[in-house]
Parts: structure tokens; sequence; C-alpha cells
């Protein structure tokens, strides 16, 4: 069965850092597009960042998140990763990541084009 397992979550002050990971299991990982989306109760989940397991690691990210979050790949482990810095209370969601099911390029921020789905992981970020 595919799994898709969310790590690295939990609290931090204003300014903080976190590290989330994303691995794969069970899933064709190569050549595919990985989000990270987040989501607070009562409102919309939202597309955090993107990324393409092939040769070109196409990348993309949300404005809220420019310049502050980095998205980044370890193909050999079959994993994603989302570097946090400078987090925000606005931040505080819980965090999954997802898998595109075939190999489709662009990579969008749009969770209807992911087919597969982490558990998540809680980030709370305290001022």
């Amino acid at each position: 069965a595919v799994q898709l397992v969310e790590s690295g979550g939990g609290s931090v002050q204003t300014g903080g850092s976190l590290r989330l990971s994303c691995t794969a299991s069970g899933y064709t990982y190569r050549s595919r597009c990985i989000g990270w989306f987040r989501q607070v109760p009562g409102k919309a989940r939202e597309g955090v960042a993107t990324i393409y397991t092939g040769d070109d690691a196409r990348i993309a990210y949300a404005d809220s998140v420019k310049g502050r979050f980095t998205i980044s790949r370890d193909n050999a482990k079959d994993t994603v990763y989302l570097q946090m810095n400078s987090l925000k209370p606005e931040d505080s969601a819980m965090y999954s990541c997802a898998g595109y099911g075939g190999p489709w390029v662009p990579c969008a921020l749009l969770d209807d084009d992911y087919l597969y789905w982490g558990q998540g992981t809680q980030v709370t970020v305290s001022s």
C-alpha cells in the first residue's frame, strides 16, 4: 500500500524553525510531484510548496511562504523535506504531504491534483 509519512512537526516560538519530512513507501516516488499542504480547522486547505522528483526539480511556493520555506528532496531516501524558517503564528496548522498519481508536470498547488496523502503533522507557532 502507498504510504506517505510526515514527521518533524512541533511547537516553536515566533521566528523559530522546523524541518518537516515526508517519506514515501509503496509509491512510485520518482518523477512525481510531491506537495506540502496545510490546514487550519474551519478553513480550506492551502498548498504551501511542491517539488518534482524527476531529473528537473521544479519547485513552486505559495506567496505566503516564499523566502521563508524551502522544499527539497532526497531521492535516495524517497523523502521530501520542508524547511520552515522565520515561522509566524499564522503558519500554525496541520501540515500534510501529498503525491501525484502519475508523472504529470508542471506540479501545482491544487489539492485536487494529488492522489495520495499522509496523515499530517501539527505545527504550532506561539507569539
